[in-house]
């Protein structure tokens, strides 16, 4: 089996589509008049519920990646389930060699997160904040396990954004 034949088959399977966003920890956490870190987002399409007791969850993330290296030493973050109207969303958060991460968030309406801090997107059909309890690594990625620590459900608007077969789609 190659590389190609494995992406084919697992792009048979639809997926869900979040933003994951965390705020890296102020430069000098001892001064309080120290610039806060900037707000860091990436798109998944692998992410799930592990365990509803307690509240579980699971997003895999690129082995090295900026949210990678930023969970290893931030363990609160939050995730965003994006609606069908949210795609450009996603694509501008999945782009490699992408601009900061602070011009990705400059028009998009969010809320800082309560428990995390982390921004939670405005008209998602769901957003969870976590704590990270576990760590494994699998391969070239890092699946990180959260406690769910706060979950609101904002919109019921819309149906939520897919990935299938390689883009993404919406329910019909």
């Amino acid at each position: 089996m190659s590389n190609d034949e494995f992406r084919a088959a697992m792009s048979r399977l639809a997926a869900g589509v979040v933003l994951v966003t965390a705020q890296e920890p102020p430069l000098d956490p001892d001064d309080p008049m120290a610039p806060a870190g900037e707000d860091v987002g990436m798109t998944a399409t692998a992410f799930l519920s592990v365990s509803l007791d307690p509240p579980l969850v699971m997003v895999s993330l690129r082995a090295g990646s900026r949210m990678d290296d930023l969970l290893a030493e931030q363990p609160l973050w939050a995730v965003s389930v994006l609606t069908e109207s949210q795609r450009h969303i996603a694509g501008r958060f999945a782009m490699k060699g992408r601009i900061s991460d602070r011009l990705l968030f400059e028009d998009i309406a969010y809320a800082r997160g309560p428990a995390s801090g982390a921004p939670l997107v405005g008209g998602a059909l769901a957003t969870l904040e976590c704590r990270t309890e576990q760590t494994v690594t699998a391969g070239d990625h890092t699946l990180v396990i959260g406690r769910v620590l706060t979950v609101e459900l904002p919109s019921a608007d819309g149906g939520p954004l897919l990935y299938f077969r390689g883009r993404y789609r919406q329910l019909d």
